[in-house]
């Protein structure tokens, strides 16, 4: 958003950081959505061996969809992350710190909304599977399930961070990128410096 006429924004810092924050958890959202359509589900059995016991395992190279739909989340987050800092770049009234610490709380959301809205749609769609609960016999001796995509790679508190902070961290270097790239000390932010005035103080 450019400046008005006379070079004050339009908007408020207040209004451009809640507009970050609450635009990319909305955003956040809609790729939990995109997600839980993408993502490939987890294909696994349980079966009743002769000796009557019961096993759980996956189909084939299954398991490996349980990094690949992690991995999809993290993918996501991180082409938002570019983007958004791109775009909140283009603020230039309000480029600064505080617009900086907006990204990154906003892109924080954003990691949460997707992981919260992916989880309950993969499993709305999905269902839960009950393996302890379906019932075997020696003539149904297998049973199959699709399970919903994980859209985290662990359940560590660590791992669920790294999903939620990574991307968050890239949109800060990328716009840190764009401000060591600019020469103005101000970066062209409001209330800016006079350039003139500026050479005028050094001669």
């Amino acid at each position: 958003m450019m400046p008005s006429a006379a070079g004050r924004p339009r908007r408020s810092l207040w209004f451009a950081v809640l507009s970050v924050i609450g635009g990319l958890a909305v955003c956040g959202a809609a790729l939990g959505a995109l997600w839980a359509w993408i993502a490939p589900p987890i294909h696994t059995i349980t079966a009743l061996t002769r000796g009557g016991e019961r096993i759980d395992a996956f189909l084939g190279r299954e398991s490996d969809n349980l990094f690949v739909a992690a991995a999809m989340m993290i993918g996501l987050l991180t082409m938002l992350a570019v983007i958004s800092a791109v775009l909140v770049w283009q603020w230039q009234p309000h480029r600064g710190p505080v617009l900086v610490t907006a990204l990154w709380l906003g892109q924080v959301a954003a990691g949460a909304a997707a992981s919260g809205v992916g989880a309950a749609l993969a499993h709305w769609r999905y269902g839960t599977a009950d393996h302890q609960g379906v019932a075997l016999s020696p003539e149904n001796r297998v049973h199959y399930f699709t399970e919903a995509p994980p859209v985290f790679v662990g359940h560590h508190p660590l791992q669920i961070a790294v999903t939620l902070l990574l991307p968050a961290a890239l949109a800060a270097l990328v716009y840190a990128f764009m401000t060591v790239a600019t020469p103005r000390d101000d970066l062209g932010a409001w209330p800016g410096e006079d350039p003139l005035a500026e050479a005028a103080a050094v001669y």
